[in-house]
């Protein structure tokens, strides 16, 4: 069954969606970029009534400023009180002893990563983590490099280049993109945010989104070494940086499985 309910933070009303379900672990879903609790095409509301129906509770919410939440929106980077306050009523639900795990995509993960300390949470599954900004309006550069280490190899991209059907002034700033180093402030905050929460962890990458490609890079540095023995990273087939259409069963199965390894 799904119901409609309101609870405060900071001096305002924030808007959720409970699927509920009979289970003692929880799922707490929070949204990427300024999207509601649905989610982009109803994603997030798709795969909520998925992961009820197998017996987990799930509740989705509207950050302050969002969709039906009052309030300014604080963005990403400061929302440890909205996913605290939605962590919060999702226990409430429980039964003692419940545990709460966490769900988010692109710099919904990102927040998660940032603030599950101070929401109690007890694991973590991150889709396409947000890590690293990217230079100017430019993709990041990693992404930028996988792009064209593609292209290279693509028959079809060196016809149109002979024929003048690639746009040479977009791939000129994309060349010229490659030496940029992008600003890794916020890849190292969420390293060190995770290391020191020390949660059970699972990551999904979309192996051609240019986010997912972004943090793989990002991963491999130094920052994220201490997490590497313990957290699971599943990388899937797809472009789709939101797991869309037939890729959403495959989001589906990931989160259930974190549910089963991590809520016991």
């Amino acid at each position: 069954m799904r119901q409609f309910l309101t609870f405060p933070c900071a001096g305002v009303d924030l808007a959720a969606t409970l699927d509920e379900a009979a289970g003692a672990t929880g799922l707490l879903i929070v949204g990427g970029g300024t999207e509601i609790r649905s989610g982009a095409h109803g994603g997030m509301a798709q795969l909520a009534a998925t992961v009820a129906a197998a017996g987990w509770p799930v509740l989705r919410y509207d950050r302050r400023g969002v969709g039906d939440s009052g309030g300014e929106d604080p963005g990403f980077a400061d929302s440890a009180a909205d996913i605290a306050a939605a962590a919060g009523a999702l226990r409430r639900r429980l039964p003692p002893g419940g545990k709460v795990i966490g769900f988010g995509l692109c710099d919904g993960a990102t927040a998660l990563a940032l603030h599950h300390q101070e929401a109690g949470l007890d694991a973590l599954l991150l889709a396409n983590p947000w890590v690293v900004e990217p230079v100017g309006d430019l993709p990041p550069p990693a992404a930028v490099r996988a792009h064209y280490a593609a292209r290279l190899t693509d028959w079809n991209f060196w016809k149109r280049l002979l024929t003048g059907g690639v746009d040479f002034r977009k791939a000129a700033r994309g060349v010229a993109s490659l030496g940029a180093t992008a600003d890794d402030s916020l890849s190292t905050r969420v390293a060190a945010s995770l290391i020191a929460g020390d949660r059970p962890l699972a990551i999904l990458l979309a192996s051609g989104d240019g986010t997912a490609i972004a943090f793989d890079t990002a991963w491999r540095d130094t920052a994220f070494a201490p997490l590497h023995e313990r957290t699971e990273i599943v990388r899937l087939d797809t472009p789709s940086h939101t797991f869309a259409a037939a890729d959403a069963p495959m989001l589906a199965a990931f989160v259930m499985a974190g549910l089963e390894r991590f809520g016991s």
